[in-house]
């Protein structure tokens, strides 16, 4: 059988090109420049070399070619037309790309038909994003009944992100609003903000760290419609330089500030640039993805991660293609037009990644959760609603109607000023629980009022809750009926230790009422009085 590999002489191409030939394909190497594809296929045997131009008269191109199959490994395909899979459609040939532009791969869904009508598949992200992850995603899903939250990253070698397609596509969306699904609604964050620096670690490898930001991938628009839950999904990319994903981040906020209107047209000076660097680059690449959720009625963290060495690495976004290219000669593909992330499982990768420097691991772990921290066993004996309202592992909105009541006093008023208090009456609320490293930040919206507190764990086992510079202990206890009652044990302000006599005199508890959460507030303060009395309910 024959494939056209597009791009089939570039980074990623060339590989895929060498897999399909070991496989025994008659590979067509195919790229813009002939002159650089007929000596590369040259050295594969039973290849030929031509060119191609994937922006240009793809139909009339496939009739003068002739293939069974067309991989596209060219990219970048932000902003990409499907001129070419239609193209490969009206041919009647099958078609796969290594697409990991979030547009693209989640709207070839709208040739399903002409694709079944002309009986060929049609692929798109066949990679490591949305295949690999999408695999990895339900083997680490297997006996959880719900998933809340999705986190993944890649970690490469400079060499793997030294490529034109690639930097065209990181400074994309450098700065761009990414949406992510969070508390069960679409949210707007910059392209390559929310950095953070990473352990992936596996067992008898040394444990890389790594600095990754927000990229806009396909997984962020299909995970969370694919797995039970609507899970908040998150993925951060990288490349093993620090600086230059500082670099990234400065680009962002310039395009946020309207200083730059796209990045994209400093990809003629960075691109080399980051072809020089890639010689000062190491050879180990990661990619790590985390599932929260609920297993057995209990909260579980589970871990997939992977380290790949001897540059080997650059291999991995190719390994989907020729998995689905096997099943394709095989027959086992079904003609259709989708996605990659639900064709393929990780058993199926398992013998090529026998052949590679990679090593992979799967953990889990009970996270850390305050309130079940602090509870211990007593947790299981609170109602079924306050359960579920304390053990949040992704960002979580809960909503219902609240009455609030202030103190009159002069004094009175100052303090609910100072704390961020909601003016007394009836409102519509809203609290949105955002889990932070074993802490959970409370915003609660009273109408347009909003106040907001962070929950944590002291030394001494009990719940803390901070605002501002006030920290505030407390035990917690069950009642009878399953409710939550908060005990203030002591108070500091500044860090300083204040007198329990002159604190806040709070009376906080918990009930449920059939599936509903119930809470109930009151703050006092000595010599002041009354402050603030905010009671509701919250539908979990």
């Amino acid at each position: 059988m024959r494939v056209l590999v597009i791009g089939g002489y570039g980074g990623f191409g060339a590989r895929l090109s060498r897999r399909l030939a070991a496989d025994g394909w008659q590979v067509l190497v195919a790229g813009r420049s002939g002159e650089k594809a007929r000596p590369f296929a040259a050295g594969l045997p039973d290849a030929e070399g031509l060119a191609f131009d994937r922006d240009g008269d793809c139909t009339a191109q496939l009739a003068a070619i002739g293939a069974d199959l067309v991989i596209d490994a060219a990219g970048p395909f932000q902003g990409s037309s499907y001129d070419l899979p239609r193209a490969c459609i009206a041919a009647g040939l099958h078609y796969l790309d290594l697409a990991d532009a979030r547009g693209f791969v989640c709207g070839i869904g709208a040739l399903d038909a002409e694709a079944r009508a002309a009986g060929v598949a049609v692929i798109a992200g066949a990679s490591s994003l949305p295949a690999l992850s999408g695999a990895v995603v339900r083997e680490l899903s297997q006996g959880m009944e719900r998933i809340e939250a999705i986190d993944m990253a890649i970690s490469a070698t400079t060499r793997a992100s030294a490529g034109p397609a690639v930097v065209r596509a990181a400074l994309s969306y450098a700065g761009q609003p990414v949406r992510l699904w969070r508390g069960g609604e679409w949210r707007a964050f910059p392209g390559w903000s929310m950095a953070k620096r990473l352990r992936f670690a596996v067992p008898g490898q040394a444990v890389l760290r790594r600095r990754v930001a927000l990229a806009d991938v396909p997984d962020l628009e299909l995970f969370p419609q694919l797995c039970p839950g609507a899970p908040a999904t998150t993925f951060r990319g990288g490349s093993e330089f620090s600086l230059q994903m500082l670099a990234l981040g400065a680009l962002g906020c310039l395009v946020r500030l309207g200083l730059l209107r796209s990045a994209v047209p400093l990809a003629r000076w960075l691109a080399p640039l980051q072809q020089w660097t890639a010689q000062l680059g190491g050879d180990r690449s990661a990619m790590v993805v985390e599932l929260a959720g609920l297993a057995g009625g209990q909260p579980e963290l589970r871990r997939w991660t992977l380290i790949a060495g001897k540059g080997e690495g650059q291999e991995i976004p190719t390994l989907a293609a020729q998995l689905l290219a096997r099943r394709l000669r095989e027959g086992k593909l079904q003609p259709g037009a989708c996605h990659g992330g639900e064709e393929l499982a990780l058993a199926d990768f398992e013998p090529l990644f026998a052949d590679l420097a990679v090593t992979h691991a799967t953990t889990a772990e009970t996270p850390e959760l305050p309130y079940r921290r602090v509870l211990g066993p007593r947790f299981a004996q609170l109602a079924a609603p306050i359960q579920r309202m304390h053990q949040p592992q992704a960002e979580t909105v809960v909503r219902g109607e609240g009455t609030v009541e202030r103190g009159q006093s002069l004094l009175a008023r100052l303090l609910g000023l100072i704390m961020g208090f909601p003016p007394a009456g009836s409102y519509p609320v809203e609290v949105r629980f955002e889990p932070r490293h074993g802490r959970e930040r409370w915003t609660r919206n009273f109408g347009p009022h909003r106040f907001a507190s962070e929950m944590g764990v002291s030394a001494q086992n009990l719940l803390t809750e901070r605002f501002g510079p006030m920290r505030f202990h407390f035990a917690l206890e069950v009642d009878r009926q399953g409710g939550l009652i908060m005990v203030l044990k002591k108070w500091t302000a500044l860090g300083l230790p204040m007198p329990l006599t002159l604190g806040p005199q709070i009376a906080a508890s918990e009930a449920a009422h059939g599936d509903a959460f119930v809470f109930d507030v009151a703050v006092a303060m000595p010599l002041v009085g009354p402050v603030v009395h905010y009671r509701g309910t919250l539908r979990t």
